[in-house]
């Protein structure tokens, strides 16, 4: 059908020679529609509607069933910027499976308030999905808190808080993760261990150093933390060095990266002189040219699972889940027995 103007029910029943509930009917799936539509007359609906392109307005299907079948996405950093765009892909990738697999489309919410993101914009267009998937290192706590206290089904991915009462969540469990991985240094031998990353801040931040904590002992001592925002790679070799510490565990790995580089530029050896542990980082991260050791990260499992989660809470009104996942170790090749006469 040629023109720009935008066919309706109407015109469908008209050039079908139906009438317009038998239309909505059919496009809505009505399980009634079976019964009260002769097959003949429903395939000459889809014919039409196939004919002619026609695409169900969602405010309208909404308005007639309560659902759109669309589940929103709001992230509040940029979401394809190169520098991020590895991390968020997996979790995009996990997400749009699931969607697939249960019928959903997706919208992703870009709307802002001035330079900083905000889910409850004005031009955040939230209703026109039927719940919302939340992702980002940092939440809003006022908005998270509005959210837990609304009726708009939302789940969060990662770890999240109560904020003024439980967050829905698929999040990986970074405590139990950090915690093996300490372990697994103390049974190389190591006892003077080295922190790099902040104390707090985001969940997945705070969970990895309470994973830490809970690992040392009297026989395995924190001998030096650094928070990774502060310090040049210089200044966190020459800490790492002048403390003594024989493993380092970093929360990023492009701390990690710099660090190595450097070390090996002034003929340290790795993990001879000290070994060096990434806390976390996902299959899809680039290849920096070395096995780090470490953890792997399941964001596409956490997409996946918290996307599940959502439909669950749109369809069935079920209560706030809080989900952990397991994380990988990964060998690596960059922790080590600890040297004789270190």
């Amino acid at each position: 059908m040629s023109g720009t103007k935008r066919l309706t029910q109407k015109e469908i029943a008209r050039l079908a020679g139906v009438s317009q509930s038998a239309v909505s009917m059919v496009l809505n799936d009505s399980a009634a529609a079976a019964g009260r539509i002769p097959e003949e007359t429903r395939e000459r609906i889809h014919k039409v509607i196939r004919e002619t392109g026609y695409v169900v307005d969602p405010v309208a299907r909404k308005m007639a069933s309560g659902q759109n079948r669309i589940l929103g996405v709001f992230t509040y950093e940029p979401a394809f910027p190169s520098a991020q765009s590895d991390f968020f892909a997996p979790f995009f990738l996990g997400i749009e499976e699931a969607a697939q697999e249960l019928g959903y489309d997706l919208l992703l919410l870009t709307g802002s308030s001035g330079s900083r993101k905000k889910i409850f914009s004005e031009n955040v267009r939230l209703r026109l999905a039927d719940g919302c998937l939340v992702l980002g290192m940092q939440f809003n706590r006022d908005e998270l808190a509005r959210l837990v206290g609304g009726d708009y089904p939302f789940a969060a991915i990662g770890r999240r808080d109560d904020a003024g009462g439980p967050v829905p969540y698929c999040g990986a469990d970074y405590v139990s993760a950090t915690h093996d991985l300490v372990q697994r240094a103390k049974a190389l031998g190591h006892r003077r261990l080295a922190y790099v990353g902040p104390e707090g801040g985001a969940e997945s931040l705070a969970d990895r150093w309470k994973g830490f904590l809970g690992a040392t002992d009297e026989n395995a001592e924190l001998v030096s933390r650094m928070d990774s925002l502060i310090p040049s790679p210089e200044e966190m070799l020459d800490g790492i060095v002048s403390s003594g510490a024989t493993a380092v565990f970093f929360t990023e790995l492009s701390d990690a990266v710099k660090v190595q580089g450097l070390a090996l530029a002034r003929e340290f050896n790795i993990p001879e002189d000290f070994s060096i542990v990434v806390l976390g980082r996902h299959a899809r991260a680039a290849d920096t040219g070395t096995r780090f050791s470490t953890f792997r990260i399941p964001r596409e499992e956490m997409g996946r699972e918290a996307a599940r989660m959502l439909v669950r809470r749109i369809e069935g009104n079920e209560a706030a889940q809080q989900i952990l996942l397991n994380c990988d170790l990964i060998e690596g090749e960059t922790l080590g027995a600890v040297s004789e006469g270190l």
